[in-house]
């Protein structure tokens, strides 16, 4: 396949149907799913000294991701996203993951430096005696 021909069929791919699924009747009410689309596409093509050589490539992909539908019931249109449970428990990780190495962080220099804990307590028995004499 040639790069005019990928292009050609990418074109043919693209298209509203790919974002908004055929409607369906559920009770009274009518939902249109929709979906986050997207693709790219490659190719290339060479030629050796004098002919010898050849070459070609091209690529093509698409990826599609619910992100929620329309419900129309008696008229009124609602937009209700889809939750994507996957997405949450990655974030949640993540979020987990940075507090144990800030905790961890700041345990070990708590660890490193016991003289301030030490100097925090000589100071509060002198600041006492220092208030008596001023």
């Amino acid at each position: 396949m040639d790069v005019s021909e990928l292009l050609d069929k990418t074109r043919g791919e693209i298209n509203p149907r790919r974002v908004f699924g055929e409607p369906v009747l559920q009770g009274d009410a009518i939902i249109i799913p929709a979906a986050r689309v997207s693709g790219g596409a490659g190719g290339g093509e060479g030629k050796g000294p004098s002919e010898q050589g050849s070459g070609a490539g091209s690529g093509f992909g698409l990826s599609a991701r619910p992100v929620g539908a329309f419900v129309i019931r008696q008229g009124d249109v609602e937009w209700r996203p889809a939750i994507d449970v996957n997405r949450i428990i990655l974030g949640g990780q993540i979020v987990a993951a940075v507090g144990l190495l800030v905790l961890g962080t700041v345990l070990r220099a708590r660890h490193r430096t016991p003289g301030l804990r030490s100097a925090s307590r000589g100071l509060r028995r002198i600041l006492p005696i220092l208030r008596a004499v001023g």
